[in-house]
């Protein structure tokens, strides 16, 4: 064994224009992929605060506003950026290669 991580295979890189966001459920995972001006950023797709799907919000560079109540988090980071929302979002580690997003884990 090598050590190194596991992949998962999420998708093309292709389907996802920058500025752009692509719901992705794997492995019993609901995930949202984010362009953020060609690197790809993978967060859990569920807005912590309330029912809203981060894969239908609005990206601005490295910031999603849910489309529910308007809260905002740093999809890089996870970390809050703007209420009601309180509670940092997930965030997974990834890796492109060949033109194919891998969730490492």
């Amino acid at each position: 064994m090598n050590g190194a991580p596991a992949r998962i295979q999420l998708c093309s890189t292709g389907e996802i224009a920058p500025g752009e966001a692509l719901k992705v459920e794997v492995e019993g995972l609901s995930l949202a992929v984010f362009n953020v001006d060609g690197t790809f950023h993978v967060t859990d797709d569920a807005c912590t605060h309330g029912p809203g799907f981060l894969s239908e919000g609005y990206l601005d560079g490295e910031v999603i506003e849910c489309n529910f109540h308007q809260g905002c988090f740093n999809v890089r980071t996870g970390e809050v950026v703007k209420p009601p929302c309180i509670v940092p979002l997930k965030t997974y580690p990834s890796v492109v290669d060949d033109g194919i997003l891998y969730l490492e884990v």
